[in-house]
């Protein structure tokens, strides 16, 4: 079985060095580096996120996922400004359940298929961190956010599958409610988390559950658990997993840019950062951190590997998805294939800055997954080379 990659849109903005906030993190695309003259910051303008989207669906990545959150340009606007920038990429949209009304969400992804011609994805975030809810005026605790998600997500496949649809529910009732010509087709929805109650939501209303990249032993006890959450409610799930990747002609290339990227980065914002996660109420934030020791300071690129080929350094600064591939072309298709063994299909992809680690990726690994028989053969000719990053 072959499997789906997807890249990602920079909408906090993009730099050659790692770029922080997510999760809590406050956020300045320049903080954290020494000095952002230097690393090439780039600001989230329509312009070069419209190179990042073009880039990815000339390379091959079937979609990009579309954070949310204070910090971030909306998913929704951004990614339909980009809908006439590209012909084929699929956009994953990522939005907060508690923020908007369910059938209002339902007949937008309505008018996004009918504009985009079946473009859309979901990615649902039911939120971990009180002091980013309480921006948007939701004080609600963390199991209740889930119930309520659960009610959210309920209301929304009722509105697009049984309308007119009737809904009584703790926190949401609704009447008649219906999309206007219906939604063709139906956009999947990714849905991720760590705690029981994400499990049981995902459980019943996910298509692909999402899980942050975590050692492989960490995966599989996870892919287990779900599936065994699933087939109680008589249904299967698909399975995907967020990471950054570093990919090079070889490995010591590879880990010579890692080392380049931590010591980039300046240990008293790295030391904020880890201060402002560690309040995080997100269960999957709480086990991105658990890679690391506390207090630690890294000099060496190698101490922060946790796995084979698996490094932590990126969530030093960022809230999120903390860990990358890092290694030769080959070693990372070696990575990739071990981590679809245990069941992972989509694997969502990112690298620092966005455009030039797509062309690493597709250029290095990708011909070696589809030797593998894992990626559909897909010709790509003309792609210049990827710019060589100082390291």
């Amino acid at each position: 079985m072959t499997v789906k990659l997807h890249w990602f849109l920079p909408t906090s903005g993009d730099s050659r060095s790692l770029v922080g906030a997510g999760q809590g993190v406050p956020h300045d695309v320049r903080a954290g580096i020494r000095d952002a003259a230097v690393h090439g910051v780039r600001e989230p303008s329509i312009d070069y996120l419209a190179d990042v989207a073009r880039t990815a669906e000339k390379l091959g990545f079937e979609g990009v996922l579309t954070p949310t959150g204070t910090f971030c340009e909306d998913a929704w606007l951004v990614t339909a400004a980009l809908l006439r920038e590209t012909r084929t990429l699929k956009f994953l949209v990522a939005f907060r359940p508690g923020v908007i009304n369910p059938v209002l969400a339902a007949q937008m992804a309505a008018a996004y298929q009918r504009i985009s011609g079946g473009r859309l994805m979901l990615n649902i975030v039911t939120g971990g961190e009180p002091v980013e809810q309480a921006r948007f005026g939701d004080d609600a605790p963390k199991e209740e956010r889930y119930g309520r998600t659960e009610e959210f997500l309920a209301v929304v496949r009722g509105t697009w599958e049984q309308p007119p649809f009737d809904y009584d529910g703790r926190h949401f009732r609704v009447r008649g409610a219906l999309v206007n010509g219906g939604v063709r087709p139906q956009p999947d929805i990714y849905f991720g988390g760590s705690s029981g109650p994400a499990g049981e939501v995902a459980a019943q209303h996910a298509d692909v559950y999402l899980t942050w990249g975590e050692p492989p032993e960490q995966v599989a006890e996870k892919i287990e658990w779900m599936r065994g959450l699933a087939a109680a409610r008589g249904r299967r799930l698909r399975f995907g997993i967020r990471l950054h990747t570093i990919s090079r002609d070889t490995s010591e290339e590879a880990w010579r840019h890692a080392q380049w990227l931590l010591d980039s980065l300046d240990p008293e914002v790295v030391a904020r950062a880890q201060e402002a996660l560690a309040t995080s109420e997100s269960t999957g934030q709480q086990r991105m951190l658990a890679l690391r020791t506390p207090g630690t300071t890294y000099a060496d690129a190698h101490e922060l590997e946790v796995s084979p080929g698996l490094w932590s350094g990126v969530g030093l600064v960022r809230g999120g998805a903390g860990t990358a591939l890092v290694g030769s072309h080959d070693e990372v298709a070696e990575r990739i294939a071990d981590y679809h063994d245990l069941g992972i299909d989509e694997f969502i992809f990112s690298g620092y800055p966005h455009v030039e680690e797509a062309y690493w990726f597709a250029e290095g690994v990708m011909p070696r997954l589809r030797r593998r028989g894992l990626l559909a053969d897909r010709s790509v000719e003309g792609l210049a080379e990827p710019a060589r990053a100082a390291s």
